[in-house]
């Protein structure tokens, strides 16, 4: 049955790239909305976690506002997975006149300066998208990390996907991943990291929402170690087209302190740069699975990504 069900989704995610592509923009952007509403409307697991995450970030939202959040939060996920499935025949030009990221003198005085840029952001609008706009519009390649999915072809698909928008993948486990990305750094290179969902039940807890939580650390230790510097950054969706982002100012080194406890604050900076940005436009945030430690410990077992 897990084999079959493995074949089914490498099948479908198959079927995305190599159809959705093909279709007329306009018709595209109708079938995701179609299939969000039809997802929402089943109340599944999914919609159930979206809605209770969304809870946390607007705590005084009626029952009637969290449906209508988590429904508009669907279609922001499908949104995600249309574009998702065009990027590789999107041209150059396309590209320019789909995203508009604010302040990016940021990322573009650091690399000038020569000292390598972790940029960290959470699952906001189209980060895949944001890295197609840095590597073609910025003329700028980066080093990223992908979550290993089953079956292993799935996974495949998404480095070969990745690479093809001109992105270096390194698989999250294997262990080789920090040191590729540290010596990119050295080099005065670019690292992009999606960075609010801990993946290995050992990173740096922080204070998200005013609830505990876990978030990767390896933003800031690169940052720490290298001497590259950490910079947050969020995206949303308007009622455009277009996707809107910023690069956020550069996060501060403690002066003093342990690399723990330094790993520690720089962490919870990046937690409170995505917290800002998910409060802003929290139906654009896709964190369909259980993220604080509360519902964690309640039940431990993992739930499936979004890669």
């Amino acid at each position: 049955m897990s084999t079959l069900k493995d074949r089914l989704s490498d099948g479908l995610y198959g079927a995305g790239w190599a159809t959705v592509k093909k279709l007329p923009e306009p018709v595209a952007t109708a079938l995701g909305r179609r299939i969000a509403d039809i997802a929402w409307k089943r109340r599944g697991t999914s919609v159930l976690r979206l809605e209770a995450n969304l809870a946390r970030v607007v705590p005084d939202a009626t029952p009637e506002r969290l449906a209508e959040l988590s429904r508009a939060g669907m279609r922001s996920y499908m949104r995600y997975w249309m574009e998702s499935f065009r990027l590789p025949a999107w041209s150059k030009e396309r590209v320019e006149r789909g995203v508009e990221i604010k302040d990016v003198h940021h990322l573009k005085e650091g690399l000038a300066a020569g000292r390598g840029v972790v940029v960290a952001l959470p699952h906001l609008a189209n980060w895949d998208l944001a890295g197609v706009w840095v590597t073609r519009t910025l003329g700028v390649p980066f080093t990223t990390v992908a979550e290993r999915l089953k079956p292993e072809t799935l996974y495949d698909r998404f480095v070969a996907y990745r690479e093809s928008l001109g992105m270096e993948v390194l698989p999250h486990t294997g262990g080789s991943a920090f040191g590729t990305l540290a010596r990119r750094l050295r080099a005065g290179g670019l690292v992009c990291l999606v960075a609010d969902r801990d993946l290995s039940s050992s990173g740096t807890e922080v204070t998200f929402f005013g609830e505990k939580t876990r978030m990767p650390g390896g933003p800031a230790m690169l940052a720490l170690q290298t001497g590259a510097l950490l910079m947050p950054a969020t995206l949303w969706y308007d009622e455009t087209p277009v996707m809107r982002g910023r690069i956020h100012p550069p996060v501060d080194v403690p002066p003093s302190g342990t690399r723990a406890e330094k790993t520690s604050a720089m962490t919870q900076a990046l937690a409170d740069a995505f917290a800002g940005g998910i409060a802003e436009h929290p139906e654009d945030w896709h964190m369909l699975q259980r993220l604080w430690l509360a519902d964690l410990e309640a039940r431990p077992e993992r739930e499936g990504g979004t890669a």
